[in-house]
């Protein structure tokens, strides 16, 4: 059997949690998909650590939760990038969980770049390098040609819940009519607790005391996420290229003072929405608050969970909803783009 040389970028909440599956899955990896895995080099923004016959993984786990950088551990070397580990140390597959960027799409970028050109099979959970670069790096990988090396990025839009899988590989030969998606866990958890009377500052402010939101969580309140997400949808599944100013927005801030708690109260529901609409001229893109009635497959969806809605020609309705995960849902993502890539 095989065994697959990693290199991880990011040991934040995704990549700590995929490090623990490589630590408790191992034999579940070897006995049912005959694939055998070794990290063997990690980097995070205090630097990078490499070891040919694999890193410890208790050790850069309690590392981690001591929240104490990659940096400090003997033998690493502080402040180098991943970039480096890649240029000069043989990897059979780079997986990319560093913190998104929506402008530069960096760090991911640049490690997505270096590895496809190096013919390094890529699995990314960063959806910054997909939305800014999407073209480049198809062109580079399995994408455009089958014979050059995999790109996988399903963790990038909406963690676990299977969208790029379900759109890219179970529709295979349908015509997408419409696409509908709650993708964003923040927005669901700030309506729900809109919908039970809080303002939205004050619902925000609930969430980050409970570690449930970012600091800054304009990207979620502002559409950016939910755009970045549909825009991915529409490069890589409905072959419209896009960029995120294509996409029209609307934000929580849109809506009017108790707005969610009086559709609440009239029997409907107001849910953040991706939305993508066949036209005669392609497709219309927009994400933005939508009322939902009763009758609708998210109206039941609960407190952070995800749903995707496909109307097709020939497949009729395909909806597929997720229970939050959080991070561990986006690194179980990783893994099973890993799986795909391994497995012989």
């Amino acid at each position: 059997m095989r065994t697959h040389r990693l290199l991880l970028n990011g040991l934040g909440n995704v990549g700590r949690r995929f490090v623990q599956l490589l630590r408790e899955r191992s034999e579940l990896l070897e006995e049912r998909h005959q694939v055998r895995v070794l990290l063997v080099g990690a980097a995070d923004s205090s630097g990078a650590i490499y070891d040919p016959s694999g890193l410890d993984l208790d050790t850069l786990l309690r590392t981690k939760a001591a929240e104490r950088g990659v940096g400090e551990l003997p033998g690493a070397v502080p402040g180098q990038a991943i970039t480096c580990l890649i240029d000069h140390h043989g990897a059979d597959l780079v997986l990319e969980a560093a913190p998104t960027n929506l402008w530069n799409g960096q760090p991911g970028l640049d490690v997505a770049l270096e590895a496809l050109r190096r013919k390094i099979p890529v699995v990314m959970a960063s959806k910054g390098p997909v939305v800014l670069a999407f073209p480049e790096l198809a062109a580079l990988s399995d994408w455009t040609d089958p014979s050059l090396p995999s790109l996988r990025f399903s963790g990038a839009v909406g963690g676990c819940l299977p969208a790029i899988n379900l759109t890219h590989r179970v529709l295979t030969g349908c015509h997408i009519h419409r696409l509908e998606g709650v993708l964003n866990l923040s927005t669901g958890i700030y309506l729900t607790r809109m919908e039970e009377g809080l303002d939205l500052d004050a619902a925000i402010a609930e969430a980050q005391k409970a570690g449930l939101a970012e600091a800054d969580p304009s990207l979620d309140v502002d559409g950016w996420d939910l755009a970045a997400k549909l825009c991915i949808l529409a490069n890589t599944v409905l072959r419209q290229p896009t960029r995120l100013e294509d996409i029209q927005r609307h934000g929580l801030r849109d809506l009017a003072q108790g707005e969610p708690r009086n559709a609440r109260m009239r029997g409907e529901r107001i849910l953040m929405l991706a939305r993508a609409e066949l036209t005669e001229n392609g497709y219309r893109l927009s994400v933005g608050p939508e009322t939902l009635r009763p009758d609708h497959p998210f109206f039941p969806l609960q407190m952070g969970a995800s749903g995707l809605l496909c109307d097709t020609d020939i497949q009729g309705r395909q909806v597929v909803l997720n229970a939050d995960q959080g991070p561990m849902g986006t690194a179980a993502a990783m893994f099973r783009d890993m799986i795909e890539i391994c497995e012989p």
